[in-house]
């Protein structure tokens, strides 16, 4: 009896807190979405006037929205542990970032360990499944100029037009230097047998922990950001000095982002949201290619596509095992950073959404009550 008392206890405790975490951010995403609109269309005027200083502030803006979401899982002992390549030496250049996608909390991780790399938050670019346009975030996402892309056969073609003319429309003038997207597209559980067959049937290596890649928007990618040499490869020095001074240098990076986590049980957006797991720890390993190492044609950059992917299953293979990311070669050990946040500047995030929401609902009751 007393086993079962103390059972129901806790259970009742994860329930509370759960119903507490999603008042909070339900009313945490009332505050803030309507306020970093209301403060963009304040702000139209400076936007014609000087449009890279509309954009900088839209991406301090957008970094603090996304740093809300971080602190949601913050807050409840869901944090990150970094392995690999250490990217904020790079994170002032140009880069693609290509990331294993086994649940919706990728996207949440992703957001809080980007947050300390520098300006990579405000001045990037997501690659997202269509859906997401629908949800709480997608008026933000749309404002900020990500990219929103249909699956499926029917809609491939079409797709990567549009993609091409997109970041053709919005990359460079609004500044982005990170691109992320997730090669595989769809999530793990969900395509894995596909892949699987696929492989079988074309020779292909036998994945368990990732799915192999599809190549159009990467390829897209590659061809729309990457600077050009005369004889047609990828390269980041291109041009003449003025023209490199003037210009954008172009993709200088693809940094391969793998993502595991323990016991292999993906965390998914509700887990982020109510916080109904224990304390855990995301792990993410780093690998950076200098653009040159990247192949441009369609065949050869599906073999070095694949091959990334071929060594995410060998790294979520170890660490499945061991606990941990394999050293790098020439090393005895594989060096871990542990990511941190500041709660202080989360705090300041977070008052200031909510004194922005206050001070919004007032203005707005105020132009109410003079209108009617």
């Amino acid at each position: 009896m007393a086993q079962l008392m103390d059972g129901a206890g806790k259970l009742s405790w994860v329930l509370l807190k759960s119903v507490m975490r999603f008042t909070f951010m339900f009313f945490n995403n009332c505050v803030a979405i309507p306020s970093y609109c209301l403060y963009l269309l304040l702000l139209q005027p400076l936007r014609i006037w000087d449009s890279s200083a509309f954009w900088h502030i839209e991406g301090v803006m957008f970094k603090w929205l996304l740093a809300m979401v971080s602190s949601w899982g913050w807050i409840a002992g869901y944090t990150v542990t970094e392995w690999g390549d250490d990217v904020r030496d790079i994170s002032e250049e140009e880069a693609m970032v290509i990331v294993n996608h086994q649940s919706t909390g990728d996207v949440c991780t992703l957001m809080m360990c980007l947050q300390d790399k520098g300006t990579v938050v405000r001045k990037m670019m997501w690659l997202m499944d269509h859906v997401f346009k629908y949800t709480n975030f997608g008026l933000v996402s749309l404002i900020h100029g990500d990219f929103f892309i249909r699956q499926g056969k029917a809609h491939r073609d079409k797709q990567l037009i549009y993609l091409k003319e997109h970041l053709e429309k919005y990359y460079h003038s609004r500044d982005r230097k990170w691109i992320v997207l997730f090669p595989e597209g769809g999530f793990l559980r969900k395509r894995r047998e596909t892949s699987q067959l696929f492989a079988k049937k074309n020779s292909l290596p036998h994945l368990t922990h990732v799915t192999l890649p599809r190549l159009g928007a990467t390829h897209v990618i590659l061809k729309t950001l990457s600077a050009q040499q005369e004889n047609g490869s990828v390269g980041s020095d291109s041009g003449t000095r003025n023209q490199r001074v003037n210009k954008s240098k172009g993709l200088q990076w693809v940094i391969d982002v793998t993502i595991a986590y323990p016991k292999a049980r993906p965390m998914d957006i509700q887990t982020w949201i109510f916080g109904y797991r224990p304390p855990t720890v995301t792990h993410v390993h780093y690998r950076m290619y200098p653009i040159k190492e990247v192949p441009i044609e369609a065949e050869a950059l599906t073999d070095w596509l694949y091959q990334r992917f071929v060594e995410k299953e060998e790294l979520l293979a170890h660490f499945y095992n061991t606990g941990s990311f394999p050293p790098p070669d020439g090393q005895k050990e594989a060096a871990s950073r542990q990511m941190t946040l500041d709660p202080v500047w989360l705090c300041m995030v977070q008052s200031f959404a909510f004194a922005s929401g206050y001070m919004w609902y007032n203005v707005l009751q105020y132009l109410y009550c003079c209108l009617f």
